[in-house]
């Protein structure tokens, strides 16, 4: 019985996503240099100017890493001025982090990240809301399929 030819990486979900992401983050790379963070350390800063305030529990799930992963992130963005970490009073386990007003102030030096990557799309910017939307829908439902199997 004849194998089943695999599939080339080029016809892989996974790869064409793994080499998206990779590919942003190179064009991201020299703007975050700029501002002096890693792209880990600017998705930190996204939830905080999302949320305020939020904990370092709360900041992992929202980007789905470990804590022990986003600790150190917070460590470096504070020695950099960029955050504030204080125990919660209501519940001494928890570290609560904030944007100090430095931290606050990349969030508008980091708006042009957005703008250079619907330039290099070289999309309408519908076709790239639409295209955001469905890898989010992709990516939820395959989180809920990982989830259940564990």
């Amino acid at each position: 019985m004849p194998r089943a030819k695999a599939p080339s990486l080029d016809q892989l979900l996974c790869f064409s996503l793994y080499g998206a992401s990779m590919a942003i983050n190179r064009a991201y790379k020299p703007l975050l240099d700029e501002l002096g963070i890693t792209y880990p350390q600017y998705l930190v800063l996204n939830v905080l100017w999302e949320r305020g305030e939020d904990t370092i529990g709360s900041i992992a799930e929202r980007l789905a890493l470990e804590s022990s992963t986003v600790t150190p992130l917070v460590k470096r963005l504070e020695q950099a001025g960029l955050v504030e970490r204080r125990r919660n009073p209501a519940d001494e386990r928890q570290v609560v982090v904030t944007a100090t007003p430095a931290g606050v102030g990349l969030q508008a030096k980091s708006h042009c990240l957005g703008e250079l990557l619907f330039a290099a799309a070289g999309l309408p910017v519908e076709k790239l809301i639409e295209l955001n939307r469905q890898v989010q829908a992709f990516r939820d439902s395959v989180s809920e399929f990982a989830a259940a199997k564990s």
